[in-house]
């Protein structure tokens, strides 16, 4: 498959995000493969790339298969790359995006789709990364936990002094909106910023149903396995800036996208900071591109007066073309 695909020159006020792991579900992107022959040809390479049948998994299931991790960020970015390719089939063109931007796996969808590294290696890279992160996650497991109505440096701060105590590890892994955290690292950690966690005032201490601690340096053996791969690829300046999980900044050139991806298994995403810039320098639309709608809930957080549209199914992606044609 050739990237970049064709984005028309003019840019539009939008942002293009790509959702991550979490998003997944059985029977996604099955409608737009039907609808659409760009779609197909999506899912039809990339069973080929993968010598695996990853399209069943996303048609079909089963679920357990499909949520593996190794399984799941293929398939996602498969998802994705196919609802893009679905648009760019009905209108003729892309819009020309101010930003891209992807939650953590999702970031390297949105590398992808601004033609700063290709299909093939974008679908090997993810699938790598999840081996990687499984493989990790069984050598040493930890903890994921979602924090509800505290901000995030009280969070960081208690993070910090859990981690201190029990000689281990424990950080902001993601920041999701506005009194939306997410925590991890080792079990004896993040069990003591719970507690401490609810002593401050969360309205909610969730764990998350995962054995990974990912966004945090419990990842590092996944991380440096990983950057030998992504040394092996060709990677360009991007169409428009990718706005980078770790630094919440927009990257325009090759060698910060390679510092970003290095950087971003064992970095926190700070996507409340990411959304934050892209709406302060004009986008006025946020348009998630792939399954679920995670990310569109998480900007009405964010700035509840951008625009939010999702495209993951063949109405979707008709009702794109005609409001952006």
């Amino acid at each position: 498959m050739n990237l970049p695909l064709a984005y028309c020159e003019e840019s539009r006020p939008l942002i293009f995000l790509f959702p991550g792991q979490g998003s997944q579900h059985v029977g996604m992107a099955k409608e737009l493969a039907e609808a659409y022959p760009a779609a197909r040809a999506v899912f039809a390479e990339a069973d080929d790339v993968l010598g695996a049948a990853i399209s069943r998994i996303c048609f079909e299931g089963p679920e357990a298969l499909l949520t593996d991790t190794i399984n799941a960020q293929p398939a996602l970015f498969a998802s994705s790359m196919a609802a893009l390719c679905a648009i760019e089939e009905e209108m003729g063109f892309l819009p020309r995006p101010a930003y891209f931007a992807g939650h953590s796996m999702g970031e390297y969808t949105a590398l992808a789709a601004a033609g700063c590294i290709g299909f093939a290696d974008g679908l090997g890279l993810v699938r790598e990364r999840g081996r990687l992160m499984k493989e990790a996650g069984a050598k040493q497991p930890g903890r994921m936990v979602a924090v509800i109505g505290l901000d995030e440096g009280v969070v960081s701060q208690i993070c910090a002094e859990a981690a201190a105590a029990n000689s281990g590890v424990a950080q902001v892994a993601n920041d999701n909106c506005p009194g939306q955290i997410v925590i991890s690292g080792d079990e004896s950690s993040v069990a003591t910023a719970m507690s401490d966690l609810e002593k401050a005032g969360a309205r909610r201490v969730l764990p998350l149903a995962v054995s990974i601690a990912a966004h945090c340096p419990l990842m590092e053996p996944a991380a440096s396995q990983l950057k030998a791969r992504i040394e092996e690829i060709e990677v360009q300046a991007p169409l428009a800036p990718v706005i980078g999980n770790t630094s919440g900044l927009p990257l325009d050139n090759a060698a910060a996208i390679c510092q970003e991806l290095n950087a971003q298994l064992t970095g926190s995403v700070r996507w409340t900071s990411s959304m934050e810039h892209a709406v302060e320098a004009g986008v006025e639309t946020a348009v998630e591109v792939g399954p679920g709608s995670v990310l569109t809930g998480l900007m009405r957080r964010v700035q509840r007066k951008t625009q939010r549209v999702n495209v993951s199914n063949a109405d979707e992606v008709r009702r794109f073309a005609r409001q952006f044609g």
